[in-house]
């Protein structure tokens, strides 16, 4: 594949509602270094590395991101959890609905 080599993935990136006014943009690609590869070889990265590089990136993202929750593919992950996150995967950040 293309990304052999490269060490790095890219993911899509959707935000919404407080997280969207936070960063500023409603969605983006972003690229991370890669953590490591499966057992087929497709290289991943981790939700932390994704969170560390939006936190880095976007300060406001901050003051929410406690209560910010994750989806993967829109299967929510549970707070805390470190998932691998595979090239083209799509990461949304859901605040709490209604401001929390």
């Amino acid at each position: 594949s293309v990304l052999r080599g490269m060490g790095e993935v890219r993911l899509r990136v959707l935000y919404f509602a407080a997280a969207r006014e936070a960063a500023g943009v409603e969605s983006e690609e972003v690229s991370l270094e890669e953590e490591g590869t499966d057992d087929r070889g497709t290289p991943y990265a981790t939700t932390e590395a994704l969170e560390e590089l939006l936190l880095g990136r976007y300060p406001k993202l901050k003051d929410i991101f406690r209560t910010v929750v994750l989806a993967v593919n829109m299967d929510y992950v549970d707070k805390g959890a470190r998932v691998k996150l595979a090239p083209g995967d799509e990461v949304a950040l859901i605040p709490p609905i209604g401001g929390g």
